[in-house]
């Protein structure tokens, strides 16, 4: 059996999917599978696959599409190693990221659940560097996570046995999923972190994160599972009724806006920026957004390593 099983689902992404491999088969630690996971892609990713010549990739499709949870799931459950990591197509690992991190759970106590990584966020139409992000927090990481979420999906390797204690990932989330899994492992064990950047996180137009109304379901369906634990951190609570009312206004439900600004200022009184974005929901969704854009340059990117700041979304 393979020490590590790689999940890598995919949905229309051929162009991206090659790589995303590419950069797994080039890793310094080759004790691995992959498991691609094709949640009923419409382009050529079937071809892309048969071209790949290396049995240690394991090619799974769906029939229909059941969005990337059940992609991860199905991954998971048809994996042998016993640590899994996951890829997201249109992310890329550096070289010695498997090797670095196994090494590291090796050595940890059985306490520890998962390692994660640092990334490099790269605009992908132009090659620039939007950030470097190094993660600092480890061990008992629940409480941080409440706050917000300081993991990325392709910088995870987990202990087999998170997921036979706490399950897999929520099938009925269709955005943040990854972020429900985090504090659920949480829970129950403890995180390792390697302060070095080992993935590339790429940027582009072809991601979920600029479907507002996607985001809208998934922060409501958090906010009902998670809210009596977010309250307990009042500020970090505010910003999730606060970026909650700024996807309202982007989708023009003006009410609900006014609703989740008001609940915001409510939790988090010192929140300057709630009584601000409040002011504006007394305009229309398009003055909203015209008005927002020119007082802070609106580049509305919803990330999906720290979803509960005050957002900015990409339109």
């Amino acid at each position: 059996m393979p020490a590590v099983s790689v999940i890598i689902p995919t949905y229309n992404r051929a162009e991206f999917l090659r790589l995303a491999i590419t950069s797994v088969l080039n890793q310094t630690f080759q004790d691995f599978e992959i498991i691609v996971v094709d949640d009923a892609s419409e382009d050529h990713t079937h071809e892309v696959m048969n071209n790949l010549n290396d049995k240690r990739i394991k090619y799974i499709r769906h029939e229909v599409n059941k969005r990337v949870s059940a992609a991860r799931n199905t991954g998971v459950l048809n994996s042998s190693g016993d640590y899994i990591a996951f890829l997201d197509d249109d992310d890329e690992w550096l070289p010695g990221k498997l090797q670095i991190q196994v090494a590291l759970l090796e050595d940890s106590t059985s306490t520890c659940g998962g390692v994660y990584t640092g990334f490099v966020h790269i605009d992908r139409s132009t090659g620039r560097i939007l950030e470097q992000v190094v993660p600092e927090r480890r061990g008992n990481i629940y409480n941080d996570l409440l706050k917000d979420n300081c993991i990325v999906t392709s910088t995870v390797l987990l202990r087999r046995k998170c997921f036979d204690r706490i399950g897999l990932f929520d099938e009925s989330i269709e955005f943040w999923e990854d972020y429900d899994l985090w504090i659920r492992v949480s829970k129950e064990f403890h995180f390792e972190c390697v302060p070095e950047c080992l993935v590339k996180y790429w940027f582009h137009g072809n991601q979920l994160s600029t479907n507002v109304g996607v985001m809208i379901r998934a922060l409501e369906a958090q906010i009902r599972k998670y809210g009596e634990s977010f309250s307990l951190h009042r500020k970090y609570c505010s910003d999730r009724y606060l970026s909650l009312a700024v996807l309202y206004c982007y989708a023009g439900n003006i009410g609900k806006a006014r609703e989740a600004f008001s609940k915001a200022i409510k939790i988090y009184p010192l929140g300057i920026r709630s009584y601000f974005y409040l002011c504006l929901a007394f305009l229309s969704g398009r003055n909203f957004k015209k008005v927002n854009g020119a007082k802070e340059t609106l580049t509305i990117r919803l990330r999906r390593f720290s979803p509960f700041r005050p957002l900015r979304v990409k339109m």
